[in-house]
């Protein structure tokens, strides 16, 4: 262990680099004579919708330099999943049911709305155990926090007060963000309305220190008086967020970009409730296939649940991985690359040329918490895919013929990961791959280098297993009628054989098909046989 947290020092992978920053932290705060008893990392989610693959990349991605912090140190760590369910609802998301209902309770906190799926105590209640369900799932290590049940129970009261007799300087701090018409209304303390249980973006008129109480117009224009503790009210999200550090106590925190520029506000806030803030990571937000960001409210870009249904865990959270101040689009077409990026850095990792100082920069050591799995994958899932293509495969025996004449030593019960594969890519073909084909007849060109490469196929038979040698095949055969440049040559066997625009390596595809099948099928093709969606093969 002293020489993996040797390694870990000077490792690059940008988890470490977090995490060193989080060791310095703690240096200083020992050498300040401060007790250092843990570490204390935080996720936020807002659930006034679906949870969505943004919250799992949160919170995927502090576990990481949770993790890699726990290479460098020895110190107790712990994670905290925050959910502002006191937050009034302010609009009616559009992928829920029951708008009306919802709409008839705009402004209420989400753990004071009905469930509008009936299976809980409320709409926050549903979210949050929506949250809880997909991050045990994946097996994250955290406690769960409502802001509800956190602001009721009195753990923020010290603070509130503080901001409280603080008033001034919160505002000071807050007022030069804000617009001429909202300074005018402008308190830190949003009223939980004895009346009607709407949050209220209510003028405040009085404050009385002693007491820790605020005066308030009520929406009827009467004045209202209710205390800043026990759940009485709750802060505006920038200061809520600057005081829920300083109660907390947290040393760690990451957020989107469009945090940026209220992160000196939450900094300045937590100051004023008596903390010191955390050391804090920005990370790009995820677009939509037109490179729009994803809203829960929209419910636009993939859910969690999507990408499972056609790419596993590990895909997932390698996406998550790379990358993370790099806006990427987020749809599905990104996940068959993904799978097969986590399939070369898998089979990097266990390579015998690959050093202990390499593992550690690798993205599966972090994905899997330094335990990788032994798994082995003879058959990418580009290649899969395409060979559910021209097989005309729909079932998992099929494939799986396919995949050991190819790899004769591979099966369901010694490749359990590729076994997934499988049934991911005869999902994913036949939801996204079979609708979009579209064969095109070749031109003269491509006919004579065709026949050419069947020709020369035939000849090989199915003897010839060896991806690199039937692929030099492939390479002679577009160099000879004169393809310039070659990718020109390569798109058009796509094309023509399997209606697509793009693939894995032809002799790849080829060697694993059998390159006497895939000269078959290149004479279908030129006999003008093209396989239609709905239509087997003969």
């Amino acid at each position: 262990m002293k020489n993996l947290a040797e390694q870990a020092l000077a490792a690059k992978a940008w988890p470490f680099e977090e995490a060193r920053k989080l060791l310095a932290r703690i240096e200083a705060r020992k050498k300040a004579g401060q007790q250092v008893t843990g570490v204390l990392f935080e996720t936020g989610y807002g659930p006034s919708g679906l949870p969505h693959i943004g919250t799992f990349g949160e919170v995927a991605r502090t576990s990481w330099v949770r993790h890699a912090f726990e290479t460098l140190s020895d110190i107790p760590t712990h994670l905290i999943a925050f959910s502002d369910d006191m937050d009034g609802l302010r609009k009616v998301p559009e992928n829920l049911p029951q708008p009306e209902m919802l709409q008839a309770n705009l402004g209420k906190p989400l753990t004071a709305i009905p469930d509008p799926f009936g299976t809980h105590e409320s709409f926050g209640h549903h979210m949050n155990a929506r949250l809880r369900a997909f991050l045990d799932h994946f097996g994250f290590r955290y406690e769960f926090y409502s802001s509800t049940a956190t602001y009721r129970s009195g753990r923020f009261d010290a603070a509130l007060l503080k901001i409280l007799a603080s008033y001034d300087k919160v505002m000071a701090v807050m007022l030069p963000t804000l617009g001429e018409e909202r300074r005018e209304t402008y308190s830190p303390f949003l009223p939980v309305s004895p009346r009607s249980g709407k949050v209220l973006l209510a003028k405040v008129v009085d404050r009385d220190m002693d007491k820790g109480t605020i005066t308030y117009v009520e929406e009827d224009g009467s004045l209202e008086t209710v205390p800043v503790t026990g759940g009485h009210c709750k802060l505006q999200w920038k200061p809520d967020m600057g005081m829920r550090w300083a109660a907390l106590g947290v040393d760690y925190e990451m957020y989107g970009k469009d945090h940026l520029t209220s992160a000196k506000l939450y900094d300045a806030i937590c100051r004023i409730a008596g903390g010191t803030p955390p050391e804090q990571y920005m990370f790009e937000l995820f677009l939509d296939e037109q490179g729009q960001k994803i809203s829960k409210s929209k419910g636009n870009g993939i859910t969690i649940d999507e990408w499972l249904t056609y790419g596993p865990a590990e895909s997932l959270a390698l996406f998550m991985f790379q990358k993370p101040r790099t806006a990427k689009k987020l749809y599905f077409d990104v996940i068959p690359k993904a799978v097969d990026e986590y399939i070369a850095y898998l089979d990097s990792y266990h390579s015998n040329e690959t050093t202990e100082e390499q593992r550690l920069e690798n993205p599966v050591w972090h994905i899997h918490a330094g335990t990788v799995p032994d798994e082995r994958y003879p058959v990418s899932f580009a290649l899969l895919l395409n060979l559910v293509s021209a097989s005309n495969a729909s079932t998992r025996e099929v494939l799986w013929g396919n995949i050991r004449a190819y790899a004769p030593g591979a099966s369901p019960q010694a490749n359990p990961g590729l076994d997934r594969l499988v049934g991911y890519a005869l999902r994913y073909y036949e939801d996204f791959v079979k609708p979009a084909k579209v064969f095109r007849a070749p031109s003269e060109q491509e006919r004579a280098a065709l026949e050419d490469l069947a020709a020369r196929f035939e000849a090989l038979g199915d003897e010839t297993r060896d991806s690199a040698a039937v692929q030099d095949i492939v390479y002679e055969v577009g160099k000879a009628h004169g393809f310039e440049p070659l990718r020109a040559w390569f798109g058009a066997l796509y094309e023509v054989l399997l209606g697509q625009t793009q693939g894995p390596r032809f002799g790849s595809f080829a060697a694993l098909f059998g390159c006497a099948r895939t000269a078959a099928m290149i004479r279908q093709a030129l006999n003008g046989d093209f396989l239609k969606p709905d239509e087997p093969r003969a």
